[in-house]
């Protein structure tokens, strides 16, 4: 055992004896304060302030440790109520400084906002929506906005997760983890499909369409009806108008919108041919920065996690959120791409692991979504908050 230091005081000169006897006993130490972040103590909350030994009696402080009241009698801990701010308790909560997404102008002036496709997409329409004033930026792939948003070539970004006909755009939700970005807004856009040829081409003259593959789905029975079976598919509805007019094709329409009709100088030969004339696309509005949620308007909050595997994990998952009565609007579940299979107990099977994305129809801001995540994340192997932002309540 290796020796022990001892620490020799300075001499100090004695004090007058004082007739007081309490003068006499021991001068109690003085009170040490530990965090339980610091030192790992699992008996004591975290982030909070333990007192040992009181020097003297103090006033009763409610912040869920023990107190003292004005007489010396040491009282229960204070039961710490669910509407405490938590910003008392956990440093992460305190208020954040603004960033360029939360004092942004409302029209988008001066931003640069990257969509996918060429001018004329549905896409860009929907840039100009969400941000009236804006300057878009047009992008081969999708994966090539992320990248523009996440290398500062671009402020935003405008990107389709869902159409209301064809179901969810995976590739986008794929890359939602792969990129560090946060959803700040959704847009929703009415899709009218038209069909478009070069000019002095009539309907009875085309035998193929050409369109972005989802494009080409909503619009197969009109299609079929019009005599025009052959399809082809491209990366977007304005990339085959613009294809068309280029090649200057006689025997071959695109679809695509009427703007794109305008840009690349077709002429619109049929107008809202989807099959279902109730076709909207919900686009999601993508940042560098989270924006600051609220509780004064409607917001919704985007997550994704994974889970165990067993009976029951998916509806404990769900359960944290129906016991708090938080509404889900959407869950879509896709492979995990690190680890798509797993053995189950019997080794025969080899098993899918999922990620689960769900919306929910509340605010970050409300603590009663703060606790159905705290209480979510107790049992999930994975959860990320993609982002917690105003719902699209206007007409699409």
């Amino acid at each position: 055992m290796a020796p022990t230091t001892c620490l020799r005081l300075p001499f100090l000169p004695a004090r007058a004896r004082s007739t007081n006897p309490a003068a006499t006993s021991p001068s109690p130490r003085r009170p040490s304060l530990k965090c339980s972040a610091a030192n790992g103590d699992s008996s004591i909350k975290p982030n909070s302030i333990s007192n040992s030994p009181a020097p003297a009696p103090r006033a009763t402080v409610a912040d869920g440790v023990e107190s003292v009241d004005v007489n010396g009698l040491r009282r229960p801990s204070a039961p710490v109520s669910g509407l405490t701010v938590p910003g008392a308790r956990d440093p992460h909560w305190l208020p954040r400084p603004l960033t360029s997404a939360d004092v942004m102008d409302a029209n988008g002036k001066g931003l640069k906002v990257a969509y996918q496709g060429c001018p004329g997409a549905y896409s860009e329409a929907a840039a100009k929506k969400a941000y009236p004033n804006c300057e878009t930026v047009p992008c081969e792939h999708f994966d090539t906005a992320f990248q523009a948003v996440q290398n500062w070539v671009a402020d935003r970004a405008v990107l389709p997760l869902e159409n209301s006909l064809g179901g969810s755009i995976h590739r986008n939700y794929d890359l939602l983890l792969r990129h560090s970005l946060h959803i700040v807004g959704e847009v929703r856009l009415a899709v009218r499909h038209c069909l478009l040829a070069n000019p002095g081409v009539k309907i009875e003259n085309l035998k193929s369409a050409m369109s972005h593959p989802q494009a080409l789905a909503q619009c197969e029975h009109t299609l079929t009806e019009l005599g025009i079976e052959h399809r082809e598919a491209v990366d977007d509805t304005a990339g085959a108008a613009k294809f068309v007019a280029e090649q200057m094709l006689q025997d071959t329409g695109a679809i695509a919108s009427s703007l794109a009709a305008k840009l690349y100088g077709l002429d619109v030969l049929a107008e809202n041919i989807q099959d279902d004339k109730d076709n909207v696309t919900r686009f999601m509005m993508l940042a560098r920065e989270p924006i600051i949620p609220r509780t004064d308007k409607p917001f919704k909050t985007s997550i994704v996690f994974s889970l165990e595997e067993g009976p029951g994990q998916l509806f404990k998952a769900l359960a944290v959120f129906a016991l708090r009565e938080i509404n889900l609007t959407k869950i879509e579940s896709r492979p995990h791409k690190e680890r798509p299979l797993r053995v189950s107990d019997d080794c025969l099977l080899k098993n899918f692991d999922y990620l689960f994305y769900v919306d929910l129809e509340a605010s970050m801001a409300d603590p009663k979504t703060q606790n159905a995540l705290g209480n979510l994340k107790e049992f999930a192997t994975f959860l990320r908050v993609l982002g917690s932002y105003p719902t699209d309540v206007n007409e699409p």
